[in-house]
């Protein structure tokens, strides 16, 4: 009996070393689909805008205003810093750009659309 509980708990100790934790946005985005989707480095910020326009950074709901600042201490610890905007699909482009306006003037020049690959 001990070596099948042992046999289960290197199970379980493989099972949680090899799985990938992702953090995603914790709020509902239908993601826009695009042929040239590809992956990011991990090492870059998610701000997501749901259907309603709500921005959620850091697992917070934030206003337009707030990205700025937030980003600046960001780059400032991590230079080179990567951000990806998760937006839903049906968001009028003129939310994502104020968006992405946000970020380029807090110095970031890495700005990704987040899109799910098309079948």
């Amino acid at each position: 009996m001990t070596p099948l509980i042992d046999m289960v708990f290197i199970l379980l100790i493989f099972f949680v070393v090899t799985t990938s934790f992702v953090a995603e946005t914790g709020i509902g985005i239908e993601r826009p689909r695009a042929g040239s989707a590809d992956s990011l480095p991990r090492e870059s910020v998610t701000i997501a805008v749901n259907r309603s326009g709500e921005i959620v950074l850091a697992g917070r709901k934030t206003g337009l205003f707030s990205i700025r600042p937030h980003l600046e201490t960001q780059l400032r610890n991590r230079p080179g810093l990567a951000v990806v905007i998760v937006a839903d699909r049906t968001v009028p482009i003129e939310r994502i750009v104020r968006v992405m306006d946000e970020i380029r003037s807090a110095g970031v020049t890495d700005i990704a659309l987040a899109a799910e690959e098309k079948e």
